[in-house]
């Protein structure tokens, strides 16, 4: 049974990836031939061909490497300084741009000289090049609101779970209580599992986070605690101690370090609690800030990636993850013993983390990413604006093709980082913690 479960949970990882990507190159095909381009492929994957069919001017197909995706826009990059599309070099370097120049009119037909992808205007350019990941960011803001309001996220609540028997400071690093250790505040005021903790210092409030930052704050005050207890309202009162505590973050995430504050002295029961529009948008925001410090942090996390897949060192948690990472993630999501909403609220999460990462990591201004089209774009408008304002000739469209030899060393780094992330997915995986 855990074994189906885990190839069910690989499954609907998959189908959430091939979707994505289709999704994405949707975004290109959509919004280049509302602008004229002529696109004769629409492809999901890489490869053999598996399936295709042509309607109109665009062939439609599946690859056999679910790895990716693709549409084909003629013209691409503008013909080099002589009018030519194809010329031969003796310089590698030159040929690389040759043969990318060549490539982007392989399939020239007459009447496509007015459906040219660089002769649309910069502006144009960047909404087809734009489309793709902003596709992606759609998706993943429909998951995370889906998950967030319609199932709900496992939290710490206002339930009491354990009472703590003494104060100890957060950095003891012991969990039983000697003798000079005072009673804890919790204790002494009567607090019980399974209390429910209605409002504390007359500050009613129905969230963990409010409740812990009230508490932190009243410490040496004697302050009136109402509990909800088998269905009835009773009122406690505790004199909040100081104690040695995590520090916390903005957003209430506890962080290293610790900081003297009020310690009130339970352990908070975590449930499932569906998130209001207001606190959704809070939790993605803090998201995408942690998805952007982790794609800065990738350079200085790779010496570990690499003792973690030929040496003996641990795949940290937030150690990058591929493709085939994140697929034995998602089928160990059910094998979980947790309800099966949670296991596909989990799994939805999974998918739209997989889609916020996708427009982050393209909208990096480097060829061969959208990014990098992006920016060759905006180059050229700028350039062209600056050659109007100052009634210099107008330079023509900026020559992305030349740019194409370091595209490939970006494409070289690329390729070499996802084996490296492949093979420490396959020798030494993140696993659900």
């Amino acid at each position: 049974m855990t074994t189906l479960m885990m190839i069910l949970g690989v499954v609907i990882f998959a189908v959430g990836l091939l979707f994505s990507i289709a999704w994405h190159e949707l975004g290109h095909l959509s919004t280049a031939k509302l602008f004229g381009i002529r696109v004769p492929q629409y492809m999901v994957g890489f490869g053999p061909t598996v399936f295709s069919r042509k309607k109109g001017e665009t062939e439609y197909g599946v690859k056999a490497i679910p790895l990716g995706g693709y549409i084909r826009m003629i013209g691409m990059f503008p013909p080099g300084a002589d009018g030519r599309i194809e010329s031969r070099s003796t310089s590698p370097f030159r040929s690389m741009v040759e043969d990318a120049r060549a490539a982007a009119f392989e399939e020239l037909r007459p009447g496509d000289e007015t459906r040219l992808f660089y002769t649309r205007k910069p502006w144009k350019r960047v909404i087809v090049m734009f489309a793709g990941p902003f596709m992606n960011l759609i998706l993943a803001i429909g998951l995370f609101l889906t998950v967030l309001m319609g199932f709900g996220v496992t939290q710490q609540t206002n339930v009491v779970s354990s009472v703590s028997s003494c104060v100890i400071q957060a950095s003891a690093n012991r969990d039983s209580c000697k003798a000079s250790d005072p009673e804890s505040p919790a204790k002494a005021a009567g607090l019980q599992p399974k209390d429910k903790i209605v409002s504390f210092n007359g500050v009613a409030t129905d969230e963990w986070n409010a409740l812990s930052d009230e508490i932190r704050k009243s410490a040496g005050d004697t302050v009136p605690i109402v509990v909800e207890r088998g269905g009835q309202q009773q009122t406690l009162t505790a004199k909040i101690a100081t104690n040695q505590v995590p520090k916390k973050d903005a957003s209430g995430q506890i962080t290293e370090g610790y900081v003297n504050a009020g310690f009130l002295g339970f352990t908070a029961a975590t449930g499932v609690v569906r998130q209001d529009f207001g606190d959704s948008v809070t939790w993605m925001s803090d998201r995408v800030g942690d998805a952007v410090d982790s794609i800065i942090a990738l350079p200085a996390k790779i010496p570990a990636l690499w003792d973690a897949a030929f040496g003996d060192g641990p795949r940290e948690q937030d150690s990058p993850m591929g493709v085939v990472g994140a697929a034995r993630v998602g089928g160990e999501i059910f094998t979980l013993d947790i309800p099966p909403t949670q296991q596909l609220a989990m799994s939805l999460m999974l998918v739209a983390g997989f889609n916020l990462s996708l427009f982050l990591f393209n909208m990096l201004p480097l060829l061969p990413l959208d990014g990098g089209h992006i920016a060759g774009a905006l180059w050229e408008s700028l350039r062209r604006n600056l050659a109007k304002v100052f009634r210099r000739p107008d330079p023509g469209p900026f020559d992305v093709a030349k740019l194409m030899p370091v595209a490939y060393v970006v494409a070289g780094v690329f390729v070499c980082f996802t084996i490296l992330v492949l093979i420490a997915d396959v020798v030494n995986p993140v696993k659900i913690s």
